[in-house]
């Protein structure tokens, strides 16, 4: 089988995963030890002892990539369908920031996308390592026999997917498969991206991972510094205005009214941010090419561009309507203790 993974240049996010042909499901490897998770939630704790003889499916998460975000609905949908025809879902959560690893933040993000199976929480990634896992999200099918027959990077090939499901379902004997298709409709940031507009990929503000940072004099690292932005920026730029901390993987806003200003191509734009203080909360306004976003407001802001930031994770900012072209975002926070950590583009 032939794969193409298309993923960000900066990180492990899989976008997308083009197979190209047919391929039988070949045997890729034993399913590995769950030892390492540091918590479950939606279960008591799994073993691969307690799994043999079911049809399983792995996914591999973790709560602000937009990627599992939009391939979520999915995997719930297989796990409410085929529930009662064999296969169990299991999700692994295995955090990208520090606040990720939060109990109570992957508790909520469950709750938020209704995720209903058990949940192994791998905040030292060592489930990540036994499965040799590289990207957010991931996919791993393992038949009844315990062995993995097919792994996923990314959005997409959902029809495919779940062929591969009803296969391995057959396999282990189980009759009556139901072999439609499930059909989702999903809104918010789990809306489907609109691929053919998309020019803009996700960017990091922490000082490791960033690129195209637009502000007078760069980024310096891990110092409180009035930023500057230029008056214009390309394609994919981005600058900071006001007392900022630009730190490894966040940037911390230190006085009110700091700015963040994006240039951007997409029909979606996030940030993922919370509030520096748990429990604290920050206002924040949202300008598109210098004017309120009216209808093209994301479902985390109104259409003057009024938001408050209040807990950590992925904020949808913008969703406009087309014709989608190049145009500039800004977000002012009124408040204080904001850390900012990424955009990402639907």
């Amino acid at each position: 089988m032939v794969t193409l993974i298309q993923t960000s240049a900066q990180d492990g996010h899989a976008l997308r995963q083009t197979n190209l042909g047919a391929a039988s499901l070949q045997v890729e490897g034993e399913l590995p030890s769950l030892r390492g998770a540091t918590g479950w939630l939606n279960s008591q704790p799994l073993t691969a002892a307690d799994l043999r003889g079911k049809v399983l499916l792995f996914d591999f998460w973790t709560y602000t990539c937009i990627n599992w975000i939009r391939q979520s609905p999915y995997v719930s949908a297989w796990a409410e369908k085929y529930r009662d025809q064999g296969l169990v879902v299991i999700g692994v959560h295995t955090p990208e920031f520090e606040f990720e690893a939060t109990v109570d933040n992957i508790r909520r993000a469950a709750s938020d996308f209704k995720i209903a199976y058990p949940i192994a929480i791998d905040s030292d990634h060592a489930v990540w390592r036994a499965f040799r896992n590289r990207a957010w999200p991931a996919l791993y099918f393992v038949d009844a026999q315990g062995r993995i027959r097919h792994h996923h990077f990314g959005e997409g090939e959902y029809e495919q997917l779940e062929r591969v499901i009803q296969q391995l379902l057959a396999e282990a004997g189980h009759s009556g498969i139901d072999n439609e298709l499930v059909s989702v409709d999903a809104d918010g940031a789990q809306a489907q991206a609109d691929w053919s507009s998309l020019k803009s990929p996700e960017n990091y503000l922490g000082y490791v991972r960033t690129v195209n940072f637009a502000s007078l004099g760069g980024a310096v690292a891990n110092r409180s510094r009035v930023y500057a932005a230029p008056a214009s920026l390309k394609l994919n730029h981005w600058a900071l205005s006001g007392d900022w901390t630009v730190k490894e993987e966040v940037a911390v806003l230190s006085k009110p009214n700091g700015r963040i200003v994006y240039r951007f191509q997409a029909r979606d734009l996030h940030l993922v941010m919370g509030p520096s203080v748990p429990g604290a909360s920050a206002r924040f306004r949202v300008l598109i090419d210098g004017q309120p976003p009216g209808a093209a407001h994301g479902t985390d802001v109104d259409d003057e561009g009024n938001g408050k930031v209040i807990e950590q994770r992925l904020y949808q900012l913008i969703r406009q309507p087309a014709p989608i072209v190049e145009r500039t975002f800004e977000i002012e926070f009124l408040d204080a203790g904001v850390e900012a950590f990424s955009f990402t583009f639907g």
